[in-house]
């Protein structure tokens, strides 16, 4: 993992963590391995796993639907918690993935 992988994720990380409930985030890069996570890793795992099938799912129902649309966001809400799922461009071209996990209070 590079410096610009750590300090981007970093930033990433900070700018979301502290949103009221969220209970955790992770940054994933483009070989769908964890950059930084505030998950223990068996936790981490799992949801990387869950999200990747999902956003491949989802992804490709939007691009069925519009070729030349994509997926910018997705959230699925449990009766507990809501997983929030987005794609980060950085300016270098980079692709990451951000899973926030936010409980309801």
């Amino acid at each position: 993992m590079s410096s610009t992988d750590t300090s981007h994720a970093g930033e990433i990380l900070d700018r979301i963590q502290h949103h009221k409930g969220v209970r955790g985030v992770i940054v994933v890069n483009s070989d769908s391995m964890s950059v930084r996570s505030t998950l223990d890793n068996s936790a981490t795992v799992q949801y990387i796993g869950m999200a990747k099938t999902l956003t491949t799912m989802s992804r490709s129902l939007v691009r069925d639907i519009n070729p030349q649309d994509d997926l910018a966001i997705l959230r699925v809400r449990t009766k507990k918690s809501e997983i929030i799922i987005a794609p980060e461009r950085t300016a270098d071209d980079r692709e990451y993935q951000v899973i926030a996990i936010q409980d309801y209070e």
